[in-house]
């Protein structure tokens, strides 16, 4: 009997299995392949993402420093709005080699991570959770006192134990181009319904083309439509789901969600690595595994902590579908230096930020 067992170990699950393990609980963790793939991930992150790794670990990892991002309402050759600050805004790297390296600190810390295990099954109960998982051609059956359920947007744990599905399910894609890139912006392009495309330089990496866009929309003749623009060709095309939205609840008697599972992302970006390592911490720091009362603690603390981030990144996410000219008054207004963090909506009203506006 674990007092924890962590199904998906992305960099939610991770982050929760290293330092549940790091306070002394047992803990083994399941990931149905290799840790890292398929890929279905931009690696555009805000520089707080060196707090969660070893600090040896950011000369492998760090691909570019970006310093801003140009808007576009329409195609790459229209007016840019520029919002940029003097310091890095953020950082790419490298998105496999982040799970990887998060997977080994939950290893170094005690958990037992098992790649290459599906699971199948759950079956919650009054005094634990049975999983039953998949490995090798062979099923076996392991039991915790709980389970924390950090599947991804398609959550086979919160589709087994019926706790809700996400507001909104977005579909993105992105691809990647070879030649080097060192720029100092990402492209922002508001030419997609209710979203919109990117690319990022990736320094020796090359450059990220993607774009998100909800169901039913021909997010590949999107897709196409943006890399012609560009003109340029792409390889190791990426497809993925974007939940938006956390359900009202996200935890039963003896299962939680953390991550992409629980919706745990930014509305406007649908990134969501840091607000999902942040609801770990949560987790942590709430939940005892022989107290089922604690899981009302955990949700709590996570919404406290992102709730007023998520609600103003959705009504950002709405000026993506304003009238052109509206967004183009709109960006005209705001952009030039800032002082925001890409992560925290809410820094759009911070004595900083709001005196670089006023001192235009």
């Amino acid at each position: 009997m674990y007092d924890f067992a962590v199904v998906g170990v992305g960099p939610a699950g991770a982050r929760f299995a290293r330092r549940a393990a790091e306070s002394g609980y047992d803990v083994v963790a399941f990931e149905k392949g290799s840790v890292g793939t398929p890929l279905a991930c931009s690696g555009h992150v805000s520089t707080d993402i060196w707090e969660y790794v070893p600090e040896e670990a950011k000369e492998r990892l760090l691909q570019n420093r970006v310093y801003g991002a140009n808007f576009r309402v329409g195609g790459p050759d229209t007016r840019a709005y520029p919002f940029y600050k003097r310091e890095e805004v953020s950082n790419v790297i490298d998105r496999v080699e982040l799970d990887r390296t998060l997977a080994d600190c939950a290893r170094d810390a005690g958990a037992d991570v098992r790649e290459g295990h599906t699971v199948t099954g759950v079956e919650e109960r009054h005094d634990g959770v049975e999983l039953t998982v998949s490995s090798g051609g062979e099923t076996s059956a392991v039991e915790a006192k709980m389970v924390a359920g950090c599947d991804g947007p398609i959550s086979r744990v919160r589709r087994a134990v019926g706790l809700p599905e996400p507001g909104e399910t977005l579909h993105g894609v992105l691809a990647f181009d070879d030649e080097p890139d060192d720029g100092d912006f990402v492209d922002v392009l508001l030419t997609v319904p209710r979203f919109f495309a990117w690319r990022i330089p990736r320094g020796d990496a090359g450059v990220e083309y993607g774009l998100a866009a909800p169901p039913g929309a021909e997010v590949n003749e999107m897709f196409d439509a943006l890399t012609g623009a560009y003109d340029v060709e792409t390889d190791h095309f990426c497809s993925g789901a974007i939940p938006i939205g956390p359900p009202d609840r996200v935890t039963t008697r003896r299962v939680f969600l953390v991550g992409d599972a629980a919706a745990q992302t930014k509305p406007f970006t649908g990134g969501g690595i840091l607000y999902g390592m942040t609801a770990a911490d949560c987790a942590v720091e709430t939940i005892s595994p022989d107290d089922p009362a604690t899981l009302r603690d955990y949700e709590s603390a996570w919404r406290e902590e992102l709730s007023s981030e998520i609600a103003l990144g959705h009504w950002i996410r709405r000026a993506y579908s304003l009238p052109e000219s509206v967004q183009q008054l709109g960006l005209r207004a705001l952009s030039g230096e800032i002082a925001v963090h890409m992560d925290k909506p809410t820094s759009f009203f911070s004595r900083d930020h709001l005196a670089k506006l006023v001192g235009r």
